[in-house]
């Protein structure tokens, strides 16, 4: 096996350990393999659909380290009470028992490009014809300065699913009265555009039952925001005088903290803070950049396959895709996931593939059956996936309306989770 920077990267214990004694995984059948790293929205959609829709036809294999996925989308709502742990906590069961799918629980930690090859943190060597990378984000290094993830337990991000999120709900329930929430919003792009705002919403929901007299600061490098219309609305309505965003015109651009003190410095200004909610700038999934198939921070895909521009036996979905004008989100990936799945099963086993087309909706609530959304449907060029229409909620609905799009939310999410996990 042929190893280099560029083909593989790994730590060095388990590049030994590998190099030792290697456990190659194979299928005896010889039928052609896809490995799937990353169990969420986009990984875990395209291996139930290459497993199903081949019927048997391609041994699939998902890589994925947790055994309990819990989803980034809903999880705000658990912050505020409105969803429980459980409700937002998925496992791998049904696609291993009722689908074939070989579901490994482990760390890929190293891809050889030339071999075709996917090395295990537990030093198993998994062959492939075709890998789909979906790992979902990680962050730029040094992008909110004082802050990088050995601060995360005293200044979560909560920005990945399972425990981040509990420990800012814990923290946000410890707040003493009168206290203050600052939230460290992202540049563009991000994963969810409207994640942090919708945060923010709930927190103060949260906040107005429990805590009515705390503040919640918001410093945000952006000029304007996703839905802003309609969060600033349902701000002023159900949380008149809680919520204050400084935008870049107030130095929301220029941040700074200090997790062992608890202080953000917004351009200067020294703001003590009992909660900080910190959202760095964010990137590809590192296993994207292991690979080799990221440029600057993304990894640039072909729209019509969601096949990497730079190796055409790699298809990277979700988050880490720089694809065009789709956002970064579960639903997204999820329409990427079946496209990809389609053009797969079509390349090693010579079934028909039709055009892409992509979907995208994100909802968000605001307040209690208050639900907004913006969507819209895409399809691919040679260039990008090219928006073609949208559509977006209105600022000064009626409450049935927006009762109505909250409860759309609710059965959109036992669809999707249901289509990921069987």
């Amino acid at each position: 096996m042929k190893l280099n920077r560029r083909h593989f990267i790994g730590s060095s214990a388990a590049l030994t350990a590998t190099l030792a004694a290697p456990v190659v995984w194979g299928d005896s059948h010889g039928k052609p393999k896809v490995v799937v790293i990353g169990g969420g929205a986009g990984g875990a959609t395209v291996a139930r659909y290459l497993a199903k829709d081949s019927k048997g036809g391609i041994d699939v294999t998902l890589v994925e380290p947790t055994r309990k996925y819990y989803t980034c989308f809903f999880s705000n709502l658990y912050i505020a009470g409105f969803r429980d742990l459980m409700s937002i906590g998925h496992t791998y069961g049904t696609l291993a028992a009722d689908y074939g799918i070989n579901v490994v629980h482990d760390w890929a930690i190293g891809i050889d490009r030339d071999a075709r090859t996917v090395t295990l943190a537990s030093g198993s060597v998994l062959p492939y014809d075709r890998l789909v990378l979906s790992p979902g984000i990680d962050f730029v290094d040094g992008a909110v300065p004082g802050w990088d993830v050995s601060t995360q337990g005293a200044m979560p991000h909560a920005y990945k699913g399972g425990t981040q999120a509990e420990l800012l709900k814990r923290q946000i329930e410890a707040m003493p009265e009168g206290g203050t929430y600052c939230m460290i919003a992202p540049p563009n792009p991000f994963r969810c555009p409207p994640g942090p705002y919708e945060r923010v919403s709930m927190v103060a929901h949260k906040l107005s039952q429990t805590n009515p007299t705390a503040k919640i600061l918001i410093a945000d490098p952006k000029e304007k925001f996703s839905k802003q219309a309609l969060f600033e609305e349902g701000w002023e309505t159900h949380y008149g005088g809680m919520v204050e965003r400084l935008g870049p015109d107030f130095g929301g651009g220029n941040v700074s903290v200090n997790a062992a003190d608890m202080m953000v410095d917004i351009d200067g200004e020294v703001v003590k803070a009992d909660v900080c909610n910190v959202i760095p700038a964010m990137k590809a999934g590192r296993i994207c950049e292991m690979a080799g198939v990221t440029e600057g921070n993304w990894a640039p895909v072909v729209p019509a396959t969601m096949q990497s521009r730079l190796d055409e036996n790699i298809h990277v979905l979700g988050d880490s895709a720089n694809q065009g004008d789709m956002p970064k989100s579960g639903f997204a990936a999820n329409s990427q996931a079946k496209v990809a799945s389609m053009a797969i099963r079509g390349a090693l086993t010579g079934s028909k593939v039709f055009p892409a087309k992509f979907t995208n909706t994100c909802w968000s609530l605001i307040s209690t059956d208050n639900g907004v959304k913006v969507g819209a449907t895409y399809e691919a060029t040679d260039e990008k996936i090219a928006k073609v229409d949208g559509f977006i909620s209105q600022t000064g609905e009626n409450a049935d309306l927006r009762k109505a799009t909250f409860e759309e939310s609710v059965g959109w999410y036992s669809g999707i989770t249901a289509d990921m996990f069987g």
